[in-house]
């Protein structure tokens, strides 16, 4: 009998190490996800409470009060410390809480046409030059690399293609000291141009950029800091992947002509003409959209509350846009948070196309849609971003809160101009 008492607790003994190992393993597991999926700040309404939609429970505890059940007392402009609790009990982070006022902004879905030049030329390829002597690259041996600007050349402002093809044609074969701008610092090297063998005009080996053009979908317009916004996404050179480093441009109204279905393994499009109605200068082209302080007229709705990022919710969803002439439309979709929202500036959410009207005429979301306006409860929530590839009806989704929080830093920066 004793034996037996003895067997039995070495066995409960290991099943009992091995279940608080699995439990440990868990909790931490638990606290390691939390700790990479949430943001450090974040803002909530007075009265409204501070909850958080993840797969495990979390309590955000401030001076003894629960936030995330008895809501938010503090005033308006008010930031403070929030301790957070997983299931209630472990403490593992500690967040920043403003009290906001609540947020309105007049929801646009309407397509847009957009010019851009860059700042200076923007390198997209570095090439060989046939000469007598056989294929020789000036502009790699330079040290030039596909994603530099030119910004100069021989001390001669570089703005566009002709302007740097003319420097590279008068230099006679003698070297061109170049100013570039390369991750956003400048730098100068020396280039010695070689006569091709083909043309007999001197040449350096450079594909070059100086301006994008497109279409794309307004979000909405913020009367608080009169900046109209769109796209959701930041406007990139095709060729390097990179965002375009912005010198000037301006947004236009434009009207959608014809549909392109997209399908899987070829994203299908919007097709639009510019009606050059200028709407504004583009102040910022930025990895969350492209921003303009309003100079130009637009219909404006009744105004929608911005619901903020922890306010939104999985499930069911509408996007507005415009996939016929100039008028925009709700279609049905789903919404899902993704596992980085909370930390991520964009690509927050992930939105499933369910219309069978839009499935049926678009295959689902088609670029140009980029900017769409999603609502939830009333409220605008984000703005659709991009699609994926293999499924259409499937794409990326980026918080309203992020995009206004974008337009305030537009006016900010306007009035600091002024102010210098």
């Amino acid at each position: 009998r004793e034996v037996i008492v003895l067997k039995f607790m070495r066995v409960f003994s290991k099943v009992t190490f091995f279940v608080l190992l699995g439990l440990d393993i868990f909790v931490f597991s638990a606290i390691f996800y939390l700790g990479n999926s949430l943001g450090e700040k974040y803002k909530v309404k007075k009265g409204d409470v501070l909850s958080f939609n993840t797969p495990i429970p979390i309590t955000a505890e401030y001076k003894g009060a629960k936030l995330s059940e008895s809501g938010v007392s503090n005033e308006i402009g008010e930031e403070f410390k929030v301790g957070l609790k997983a299931f209630g009990v472990i403490p593992f982070s500690t967040v920043s809480v403003e009290v906001v006022d609540e947020m309105y902004v007049a929801v646009l879905g309407t397509p847009f046409g957009m010019k851009l030049y860059t700042d200076g030329v923007l390198v997209i390829d570095v090439t060989e030059v046939q000469t007598e002597n056989g294929a020789v690259s000036p502009a790699e041996k330079a040290g030039i690399k596909k994603g530099d600007y030119i910004l100069s050349a021989d001390g001669r402002a570089v703005h566009t293609n002709e302007e740097l093809s003319a420097v590279v044609s008068e230099s006679g074969g003698e070297k061109i000291k170049f100013v570039i701008k390369r991750a956003g610092k400048k730098k100068a090297l020396l280039c010695n141009p070689v006569k091709s063998s083909e043309t007999g005009d001197f040449k350096i080996g450079l594909w070059v950029r100086d301006s994008s053009a497109g279409i794309g979908t307004l979000t909405f317009y913020s009367p608080m800091t009169g900046v109209v916004c769109g796209l959701g996404h930041g406007v990139c050179d095709e060729d390097t992947g990179e965002l375009l480093s912005l010198d000037t441009g301006e947004i236009v109204k434009a009207e959608i002509v014809s549909v392109e279905k997209g399908t899987s393994g070829s994203p299908g499009q919007l097709k639009g003409k510019f009606t050059y109605t200028a709407l504004g200068a583009i102040d910022k082209n930025s990895e969350n959209g492209v921003y303009s302080l309003l100079k130009g007229k637009i219909s404006l709705s009744d105004l929608t509350e911005i619901a903020l990022k922890n306010e939104v919710k999985d499930g069911a969803a509408q996007m507005l846009c415009t996939i016929d002439g100039g008028t925009p439309k709700l279609y049905d979709c789903k919404i899902k948070k993704r596992g980085s929202a909370y930390m991520a500036s964009t690509q927050n959410l992930t939105v499933t196309v369910t219309d069978k009207e839009l499935l049926e005429k678009t295959g689902g979301i088609v670029q140009g849609m980029s900017g769409s306006p999603l609502l939830q409860n009333g409220k605008l929530v984000g703005a659709v971003t991009h699609v994926l590839i293999d499924d259409p009806t499937t794409g990326y989704g980026i918080f309203a809160e992020n995009m206004l929080k974008t337009a305030e830093s537009v006016t900010d920066n306007a009035e600091l101009k002024k102010a210098s």
